[in-house]
């Protein structure tokens, strides 16, 4: 029985079905078709046009839904419906959250959604969603400074050379605010609040009992930010003031573009990729982002693209690249576990995914 058994093994090494690694024999998958390969070529090419598209064009969908919306109330239906699904899915799959998740959901939930998504739906009724996306871009810088202060990260020359570039970028885009009274300004400065808002988050998620479950983990700090919106809503008198019979097409279409494509498909390619490619990859859509954001907010909603904006542009996505560069030349200390890498990843881009 056992000679029959070796004989087997050798035959299917030598057919390379199994391939002898270290004196030990090692069962080697059959290899692709070439049509198959093919396919998972496209669906990784969809997936990261997901990331790079949809998250970008976020943005313009926001605008368009808080037309006619107000703005609290369409960042708690988004939230609401988009975090039901995700925990509907997630609980499908055998996710049970516990008391500590929630109590971390609802401290995640108030940076990002509350404070985070809260400032960016009202700052779009008064600027551009491709002005409003490149303020966000912003908050890599702002996740440096924080680590710095935190003492857990420090800045090297190219890292302070790219926060040099990001002041000069937001610099020119606020400029010409800067003189304006009113809520043009006041929009600026409460982007810039929520992308500070957001960066604390992402500094303080790891150390908190979030679900170990990635769409678990996204879906908690959505449904407790949802609610949490909503009750701002009330309290700010949106509901009343909301003329349902008036919300136009184009913003409920908005909205619905939002939940079903901005959150649930952008978010299922999201993790999908993220356990195919390396995180620094996945990661690179917060360069595309704020680029496609103020291409399609010239093309179809008739923004302005000067030259100022170009340039505050490029300084901005110069300074995202030199900070993450800068972060790989300095061993960050040990505060966060290993696995904080991906984990940071997601949460930076949770913005776009729910």
């Amino acid at each position: 029985m056992i000679n029959h058994q070796a004989t087997q093994i050798m035959a299917l090494i030598r057919s390379s079905k199994i391939v002898n690694i270290g004196g030990r024999p090692v069962l080697v998958p059959n290899p692709r078709q070439p049509a198959t390969s093919r396919t998972y070529s496209i669906q990784i090419a969809l997936a990261f046009a997901a990331i790079y598209l949809v998250w970008g064009s976020t943005y313009l969908a926001i605008r368009y839904a808080v037309e006619t919306i107000p703005p609290l109330v369409t960042a708690g239906i988004r939230h609401s419906v988009a975090g039901a699904i995700m925990l509907a899915w997630a609980w499908a799959r055998g996710f049970r959250p516990t008391r500590a998740n929630w109590i971390s959901g609802i401290v995640v939930g108030a940076l990002f959604f509350l404070i985070g998504h809260g400032t960016l739906h009202w700052a779009e009724q008064y600027v551009g969603s491709g002005l409003a996306a490149l303020l966000i871009a912003t908050e890599p810088m702002f996740i440096l400074v924080l680590a710095w202060s935190m003492g857990q990260q420090k800045i090297s020359r190219l890292s302070a050379l790219g926060l040099g570039l990001g002041v000069l970028g937001v610099a020119l885009l606020t400029r010409a605010e800067l003189t304006v009274k009113g809520s043009s300004l006041l929009a600026l400065l409460a982007v810039l609040t929520g992308s500070l808002s957001w960066s604390a988050g992402v500094l303080i998620s790891p150390k908190l009992k979030l679900p170990s479950d990635a769409l678990g983990r996204t879906a908690l700090p959505t449904i407790c930010g949802a609610v949490m919106l909503l009750a701002a809503a009330g309290l700010t008198g949106e509901f009343h003031a909301t003329h349902w019979a008036s919300i136009s097409l184009k913003s409920i279409l908005g909205l619905a573009y939002l939940i079903v494509f901005g959150s649930v498909v952008a978010f299922t390619a999201y993790t999908w990729l993220l356990q195919r490619c390396p995180p620094a990859l996945v990661a690179t859509h917060t360069y595309a982002n704020p680029v496609v954001a103020v291409f399609l907010g010239w093309l179809l909603a008739s923004e302005p693209l000067t030259m100022r904006v170009v340039l505050a542009s490029l300084a901005i996505l110069a300074a995202i690249v030199l900070i993450r560069r800068g972060e790989r030349t300095v061993a960050p200390r040990e505060v966060f576990p290993a696995s904080a890498e991906a984990t940071s990843v997601e949460a930076t881009s949770a913005r776009e995914c729910a």
